[in-house]
């Protein structure tokens, strides 16, 4: 079954909660806490390779980070594909690359390129022609039908909340899979996504963004399809990085970690029971059956 495939049965059982990730680390951190899917964050993606979150990053760094994110884990990986990286054609390459890595969907926004964060401000959006072209492009270049194109808008910061969700349904329209209105700025608007969208909505929760804080619960209640949460493990880390820096610089000596665990358990936490059995395997030749 495709990765796809596996997230769209995922979403028949009801909302599918992806927290962010940005390596393979994270992701098999949320494999393990027993999510359906995970998310990968463009943001976070950015961040570990030294930018912030203002479309530096190219479709190929892009698209390999969420290939080895995807062989990491039997999880279905819904990942940030910023603007498509340029016009339809362009588009239609992203969709290739990132489906034959594996992953189960990505969004596409209607910002003008170099984007920017969605919670951020002086954002610039396309056309709406030029966005439709583009998601028309995009679901034209799917090789498996059950990838997923997703159709982001960041409309509402620039052209207003009505305007944002016409471009939703028109997304829609033009065979989009689901629409993703970014940064809702009351608890009305967004309770109103999914009701005014004529499709699956997926929500974004960014911590101190402009979006309410809803919880899981609260967000299913409003018919969402999907909620993303990009930032949960990233700022985290970093979180984690600056007491543990900070600890280490007042005592002099290791702290102990969060995660307490000896070398051989940090490996296995990253596949070593599969490779230690090949240390032996093929030292012996397989025995051949009786002719």
């Amino acid at each position: 079954m495709s990765k796809g495939k596996l997230f769209r049965e995922a979403m028949k059982r009801g909302m599918v909660t992806a927290p962010g990730c940005f390596d393979c680390i994270t992701a098999r951190s949320i494999e393990r806490a027993g999510f359906e899917a995970l998310y990968m964050t463009g943001a976070g993606t950015a961040a570990t390779l030294g930018y912030p979150d203002y479309g530096l990053v190219t479709m190929s760094e892009m698209a390999d980070n969420a290939g080895r994110i995807a062989s990491a884990v039997s999880l279905p990986v819904i990942a940030d594909a910023d603007t498509g990286y340029g016009n339809e054609l362009n588009a239609i390459r992203t969709v290739r690359e990132y489906e034959k890595r594996g992953v189960a969907g990505i969004h596409i926004e209607d910002q003008d390129f170099p984007k920017k964060c969605g919670h951020l401000e002086n954002k610039v959006i396309i056309a709406l022609d030029d966005y439709v072209a583009k998601i028309r492009a995009a679901v034209s270049a799917k090789v498996d039908p059950n990838f997923l194109i997703i159709a982001r808008t960041d409309s509402r910061a620039v052209l207003g909340y009505e305007e944002a969700i016409r471009r939703a349904n028109a997304a829609i329209e033009a065979g989009a899979d689901m629409a993703f209105v970014e940064a809702p700025q009351t608890l009305e608007e967004t309770a109103n996504v999914p009701k005014l969208v004529k499709g699956p909505c997926l929500l974004n929760m960014v911590w101190r963004g402009k979006t309410p804080d809803l919880s899981i619960d609260e967000a299913t209640g409003m018919n969402y399809a999907v909620m993303i949460l990009p930032g949960v493990l990233t700022r985290t880390v970093v979180g984690a990085c600056d007491a543990a820096l900070a600890e280490l610089r007042a005592k002099g000596r290791h702290p102990v970690p969060s995660s307490d665990i000896t070398p051989q358990q940090g490996f296995n936490l990253n596949g070593a029971a599969e490779w230690d059995r090949y240390r032996t395997q093929f030292r012996e030749a397989p025995k051949r059956a009786a002719e």
